[in-house]
This record gives C-alpha cells, structure tokens and sequence, in this order.
C-alpha cells in the first residue's frame, strides 16, 4: 500500500494524508480521525526514511569500512553502533572492500541518505574524498587525518606502537628485520611504515597487503633477506607469515620472530600466541560517535583525537638465535628500555 491508496481511500490528497500521518495538526480532526481509520485498514506503513528526508533529519549515519571480514573493523562499529544506539541514532555499514573507486561511490550514495558519516580508515585520496562528501554533511574521519572540510578525526598513534615494538625486538637482540606492508592507500601503514624507517637501521621492506593470504605469500622474502625479526602491518598478516613459517619448519620465535598491529580476538589463541600491539578499538568507535554527534550538534567541531596503543608481548617473540640483547649498532631508538604488557 502507498499514501496514493490511503488518500484515494479517504478521499483526500496525498498532502492531507502525509501531514497528518507526520503529526502536524493544521489537517481537520474529522478528516484526520478518516485518514489514520482508512491507514489502519490498509496496513499502510509510512516510510521512515521518506519521513525523515521530509522533515530533512533521518537519525541515521553512515559508516564505511575497508573490510568487515577484518576483526578490526567490527569491534570498532559495534561500539559506535551501540554509543549512536544510546543517542537514539540507528547505523547503516557499508563495506568498501579495500577499493578507493567502490569508497567514493559508497560515500556518494550515503551522503544522501543520512545525517552524518563516519569514515573508518578511508583508502581514498584526500582530494577525492573532499569531491565525493555532499557539502554541509557532518563527517568524522576514524584513523585517517584529512584536511578540511573533513577535519574532524580519530587516530591510532601508530608510530607511537610501532617503536615500542622495535624497542622489544631490539631488546631480544634483533638486528635484521623485515616490516610485511599493508595497502599503499592506507594512514596506519604509512604511519607504521615511515616509524620503521626512521627507527631501524636497514629494515627489509616487504609491499604485501592486509590479509592472512598476504601474510602467507611474503614470508620467501622475507627469509630470503636473512632476517630473524618479521613485523607485520596487522594480526591477519601476522596469522598468515605464522602458517607460512609453520609450513617451512622454521620455529617461531626459535628461529623468527613475529610481531602483529591491531590484538584482534584470535590473537591470543594461535600457536605461537601473538606478540602485537594492542589497538583501542571500542574508544576508537565511541569516540568517533561522540564528534559526529558534536558535528550534528552545531556543525563546527574540528577536533582531532589521537589514543595510546600498547604492545602486548606473548610467545611469538623470543631472543635472536645467536645475538646478545641490546640496541641494534647505528639504530637512533635513543634511551633503550624492553617494554611489556601483561596478557
């Protein structure tokens, strides 16, 4: 049934049947007593959104991820969905699947549909994304800096995890380490990336990508390059350079070491256990609420909000075979201290 059936039914315009369905009180009673009588026979039920474009407010908001089969990604939307879900907002998720062009056109469809988005790690370029956000429409950015009008973030201090990492490998007496790369277009692993450069002295730096598949596939060269220390751009790549290693006999951390980012769920149940670094994901999701509701609010915050990770040692790390611990020569990691987190 549509509101044309109801007005045809009630002998009325459709005018009549949408104010008075909205609660406005400007229709007659009698007329209006008619039009929710003939609504009840009918089964007529209004759509939401339509209502909501109407009165030009849905409560609801968008969210974007690269890859909802990440664990990541989920734990961050279920905060923000339950702290929107508090606010009386409802979330609709979209999944980009690591594609820039897929992103852009998801952004644009939204952008029509909602009161505000949230951009969880963004694979899009700044220009672009400035391009395909409807001009007005309260966006957070969640782990991506970009420069206005998307001004408003919340960021991981990568760097900040990456050291501590180097810290605790260097610390095992490490001296030869390869850094498994995430996707190009992502913040986090240029972040990550840039921290490995400027912290160790010659770093082999395997391009690899964000799944478990990815992680798999870049181990040869890694162990081609003779390291004894691999760092991983996230747990899923970390999960699959085990799998690999385990395939070629090579003992972990026996023989190398494995480090991941992110502490998703299963990380603390592989064999070897994984030493990663610990990412704030649930503060990461509320916090990305709480501006867009600010943004929804008056429009005008530019906050930008940047958490604390931490490095959660466990079983995949150990000594370097054959190497006393201590700073590896020539590596600028300053006052030198093995950091650890309890489990």
């Amino acid at each position: 049934m549509t509101i044309a059936d109801v007005a045809r039914r009630a002998g009325v315009s459709r005018a009549t049947v949408s104010r008075v369905l909205n609660g406005q009180h400007t229709v007659d009673p009698v007329l209006a007593e008619r039009v929710k009588r003939v609504s009840r026979q009918l089964r007529y039920q209004p759509s939401a959104i339509a209502q909501g474009l109407a009165r030009g407010a849905t409560r609801t908001v968008g969210v974007i991820v690269p890859d909802l089969a990440n664990p990541f990604f989920p734990e961050v939307v279920k905060a923000l969905t339950v702290a929107a879900g508090r606010d009386d907002f409802s979330v609709v998720v979209a999944d980009s699947d690591e594609d820039a062009k897929a992103e852009l056109r998801l952004i644009q469809d939204l952008s029509r549909r909602v009161d505000g988005l949230i951009l969880c790690s963004p694979r899009a370029d700044k220009a672009d994304l400035r391009r395909a956000v409807r001009k007005g429409l309260p966006t957070v950015c969640t782990n991506r800096l970009v420069d206005p009008p998307l001004t408003t973030s919340v960021v991981i201090d990568s760097e900040h995890g990456m050291h501590a990492v180097l810290d605790h490998l260097a610390a095992l007496g490490h001296r030869r380490l390869a850094y498994l790369a995430g996707p190009a277009s992502s913040f986090s692993n240029a972040e990550r990336l840039r921290a490995v450069e400027a912290r160790w002295p010659d770093p082999v730096i395997v391009a690899t990508g964000s799944k478990s598949a990815d992680g798999y596939a870049s181990v040869p060269a890694a162990l081609d390059a003779g390291v004894t220390a691999i760092v991983c751009f996230n747990d899923l790549v970390a999960l699959g350079a085990l799998a690999r290693l385990r395939a070629l006999a090579r003992a972990v951390p026996g023989e190398v070491s494995v480090a991941g980012f992110d502490d998703i769920a299963t990380a603390d149940f592989v064999q070897p256990a994984l030493t990663t670094v610990r990412l704030p994901k649930a503060e990461l999701g509320r916090r990305s609420w709480e501006l867009l509701r600010e943004r929804l609010g008056d429009g005008t915050s530019t906050v930008s909000v940047r958490l604390e990770p931490s490095l959660i040692v466990r079983e995949s790390t150990g000594m370097a075979p054959g190497s006393p611990p201590g700073p590896p020569t020539g590596a600028p990691l300053g006052s030198f201290e093995s950091p650890s987190s309890p489990n």
